[in-house]
């Protein structure tokens, strides 16, 4: 019983401090959004393509600024890359996954799709892109954002994940472990 309540305290106290970039993630069989997901399981789960090139964080930029553009419509159902480039209003779930596939598509890797709160106050749940590059690890967000931002600019209390999902791997992060504990 000790052990287990030190185990959480540290826990709760390590997630609490970390930021984004450094979220502790760990590997699940399963979240709660799987089933609503289903429609955009093939998207998360193909292959990325070997473009010969690597992925700009300049023409990530424009991909972004394309997607912000789309006006915004909330759906409870996530939206298909090409629903959501459609021309019909698209949320944030709509935005991320159809930035996911672009990249993807064009050969980034180490991408993951995540669910989590855009602020330490937010009330609901918000999706976007993480990014780990040899230049650092980036928040993709073009739902809010024109531009690729850096761990580092969106600080500590922005950007907390609960959930990610990189090709057919799923996590949890370590806040939502000691949550529910």
């Amino acid at each position: 019983m000790k052990k287990t309540l030190l185990l959480s305290s540290l826990l709760l106290a390590f997630a609490a401090s970390s930021s984004f970039a450094d979220a502790l993630l760990f590997t699940v069989n399963s979240t709660p959004y799987d089933r609503q997901m289903a429609r955009i399981r093939p998207v998360l789960t193909a292959p990325a393509h070997s473009s010969g090139s690597q992925v700009s964080v300049g023409i990530v930029n424009q991909w972004m600024s394309d997607l912000r553009s789309i006006p915004y419509g909330f759906t409870a159902v996530w939206k298909t890359p090409a629903e959501a480039q459609s021309g019909a209003p698209a949320d944030c779930k709509a935005k991320a996954v159809a930035l996911y596939d672009k990249m993807r598509a064009n050969g980034a890797t180490n991408v993951r799709l995540v669910i989590g709160k855009r602020t330490t106050s937010s009330r609901q749940t918000h999706a976007w892109l993480a990014w780990d590059t040899d230049n650092g690890s980036f928040v993709l967000d073009p739902t809010f954002n024109y531009a690729v931002c850096t761990t580092a600019q969106v600080g500590k209390r922005n950007y907390q994940p609960l959930y990610a999902y990189a090709g057919s791997k799923k996590f949890r992060a370590a806040s939502t472990l000691v949550a529910q504990n």
